[in-house]
């Protein structure tokens, strides 16, 4: 059934019939790799799995799929920016100090994490942050570098450390449950 209207609302696996090689044809375009595209347009249905949602028509339910395949291209970007400046980084080091391989990967796990966090707060809490945490900035010496006050800087900063908190929180809560 392959109509601009359903008569219905159609099920996932309809959906992945009338849609996955459409899908994988659009990220194939947009990445460039057959096997690439496959693994987003995968997870592209195993998303609407978890979270199902309800389309009247055809062009409906290609352009939620189309967002959240985009969204699952920027987060590959991503990741592939963080392994390459994680790359650049082990490049200019002495062998003597390159870590292991598995070190290597639990690193890059972490930044990816942390890549992931801090694009979920605000650029200039983002910021804030960083200049505190990882340069051991002032929150006087921060303020001057974003132009806000020292007392922004604090809310920023705040703001970030509850976030991760949040976030700490979350993964320690099995999933499928809830804390009472």
């Amino acid at each position: 059934m392959s109509t601009s209207e359903y008569a219905s609302p159609p099920s996932v696996e309809f959906l992945y019939h009338d849609n996955h090689n459409w899908l994988q044809s659009w990220l194939r375009r947009r990445l460039g790799c057959a096997a690439e595209a496959a693994d987003l347009a995968h997870d592209t249905f195993v998303r609407l799995l978890r979270s199902p949602q309800r389309f009247d028509s055809q062009p409906e339910a290609r352009a939620y799929l189309r967002v959240v395949a985009n969204g699952l291209c920027i987060d590959l970007w991503r990741h592939r920016e963080v392994e390459r400046a994680w790359l650049d980084t082990l490049a200019v080091l002495p062998e003597a100090q390159t870590p292991s391989p598995e070190d290597q990967h639990i690193v890059l796990q972490a930044l990816q994490e942390i890549d992931t966090m801090l694009r979920s707060l605000s650029p200039k809490a983002a910021r804030a942050f960083v200049l505190s945490t990882a340069c051991g900035m002032t929150h006087q010496e921060i303020a001057g570098e974003l132009g806000v006050s020292s007392r922004t800087v604090g809310t920023y900063i705040t703001q970030a450390m509850l976030h991760c908190m949040r976030l700490e929180a979350d993964s320690q809560v099995p999933h499928g449950t809830s804390e009472p």
